[in-house]
């Protein structure tokens, strides 16, 4: 078994190197997060198509210039469509594959789309959308292998990017294998024998060839929408999760950047988190633990991922969020089959030598660090030496405590993004409403924003806009003023995770007067 021995620390840092925050002093914007899954349309999920651009033009009509979404690679039924459990870090979501511009591109024809199902416009129904789109898929592949000449973007596209051949295989194999998990799949297949590889590779060709189809389709679609961003002056924050499941195309890929045990192909620990605001008892994630090295070797494998990865984001977003931040300086091991995350301990991550390695990487892509949960000094001084963003939620304000870092006047930098919640959190409605939530929190929060609770939702965003922050990012359930079943996810639970849509009738021109009003009063406007 590999243990994990790591103890790369802020010892390491290049004092000789300079870095640059990721906001500037004097900047102040102001932004959305709403994930697109949860954009208006008539496919039973929000996608890259029309509504996708008209959110575009909402934002930059609004005072807007952040557009921030979760993680957006694949997503299985095992974990709930959870996007922080993708089966890739590199793939696109097929499900955010436009109907409307496969159909503008000539990819299907109206023929296709003629049955589609009344798709339920509140909540994503995904194993219903899944069928619907993966007929289309199917009907384009169809078109494209019948074309006299592959298309020269295309083969640019195989050519350009090497994780292809590892997910579009992994992918391939997990159809044949009827979905299990790649540790149980023939011990040659799971373990990587080259020849055997070969040769399942080209029985699978058909599939395969699918598979890159169907990523060549994501990457086209999301250049374009990409260019329409920067056309409008709206940024791209994307969301990287710190670590990725075990059923993935990377773990399968790559085994030796992760603490699987080379005889049996398990763990004996998984990654988590402690007991905090959250749960009571932790938090299970079940996601392998990267095997980081020592000081003396660190394992240049794991570092090699983790650049190909940020510099396949820089490809898709202007600036990330890094999920789970802290566990770089410290991370919370489970062992495996432990009843709770309490049963987990700390044990050092690689700190500020990763970031060394990363740096000709990042100075493209600007970080924002989740520092929330249990922060140290330590996790405080590594992101603040390498000038990445922190996070300021007010849903966590309130617990009556003076000096209470969340408070907008114990912001200590402007180089932070204010939220009023995140995807994890309660509504700010939500919240507000909620009964097990202590009074004493609520009537803080009503003297702290100056509110009589009949608009909390907009007095939350006043605040947020108000204090010195760089950037203040609303989720859209607020800006609507949405209760609790909008909720986007409830952590340590797979029900109902992910799925809730903004239908088209709630983005009106009220509400874009509303924020540009109010982005303009608190000078976040560019």
């Amino acid at each position: 078994m590999v243990t994990a021995k790591v103890a790369i620390t802020m010892d390491n840092f290049n004092m000789s190197e300079e870095y640059h925050q990721t906001f500037p002093a004097k900047h102040r914007g102001a932004g959305i997060l709403l994930h697109l899954t949860s954009l208006p349309g008539s496919w039973g999920i929000g996608d890259l198509g029309p509504e996708a651009e008209n959110f575009l033009d909402f934002l930059k009509n609004s005072g807007q210039r952040y557009w921030q979404f979760l993680p957006l690679g694949p997503t299985s039924a095992v974990h709930g469509h959870s996007p922080y459990m993708s089966t890739s870090a590199f793939a696109g979501n097929q499900l955010l594959i436009s109907p409307d511009n496969l159909l503008r591109d000539g990819w299907i024809e109206m023929e296709d789309i003629a049955a589609r199902p009344d798709f339920y416009q509140y909540l994503v129904r995904f194993n219903e959308v899944l069928s619907f789109k993966e007929n289309l898929f199917a009907k384009a592949f169809s078109r494209f292998r019948g074309k006299a000449q592959i298309p020269e973007d295309f083969t640019r596209f195989c050519a350009d990017n090497l994780w292809l051949d590892n997910y579009t295989l992994y992918v391939a194999l997990s159809e044949k294998f009827a979905g299990k998990p790649w540790y149980k799949w023939p011990d040659k297949i799971a373990r990587r024998d080259p020849k055997t590889l070969k040769d399942v590779a080209q029985e699978l060709t058909e599939r395969v060839n699918y598979h890159k189809f169907i990523q060549f389709l994501f990457a086209e679609q999301w250049h374009e929408f990409r260019k329409k961003a920067k056309a409008r002056n709206i940024k791209l924050i994307g969301d990287v999760p710190i670590y990725v499941a075990l059923d993935s195309a990377d773990v399968w890929a790559h085994q030796d950047c992760f603490q699987i045990d080379p005889e049996t192909l398990q763990v004996d620990f998984v990654a988590g988190v402690p007991p905090d605001y959250f749960s009571e008892t932790g938090q299970i994630w079940g996601n392998p633990l990267y095997c980081w090295g020592t000081p003396e070797q660190p394992n240049q494998a794991v570092i090699t991922w983790w650049q190909r990865r940020l510099k396949r984001l820089s490809e898709l977003v202007d600036i990330v969020r890094i999920d789970h931040f802290r566990g770089f300086e410290a991370y919370w091991q489970i062992p495996a089959g432990a009843e709770t995350a309490a049963a987990g301990n700390w044990v050092k991550g690689p700190g500020a030598a990763l970031f060394n390695q990363l740096r000709e990487t990042l100075k493209n892509l600007p970080v924002i660090a989740e520092d929330l949960g249990i922060i140290t000094p330590e996790v405080e001084d590594l992101k603040d030496h390498f000038g990445f963003a922190g996070m300021k939620v007010l849903q966590f304000a309130f617990d009556g405590q003076a000096d209470n870092p969340y408070l907008p006047w114990n912001f200590t930098t402007t180089n932070t993004v204010v939220y009023s919640g995140t995807h994890d959190n309660e509504t700010t409605l939500g919240w507000y409403l909620d009964s097990n939530v202590d009074e004493q929190a609520k009537i803080q929060a009503l003297r702290t924003c100056n509110s009589d609770g009949t608009n909390i939702h907009l007095d939350f965003i006043k605040t947020a806009y108000a204090s010195i922050a760089a950037l203040a990012i609303i989720p859209m359930q607020d800006i609507l003023g949405f209760g609790s079943d909008c909720r986007m996810n409830h952590p340590g639970s797979i029900e109902r995770n992910w799925a809730w849509r903004c239908a088209p009738r709630f983005i009106t021109g009220e509400i874009c007067t509303m924020l540009q009003d109010m982005t303009a009063f608190h000078n976040r406007q560019p």
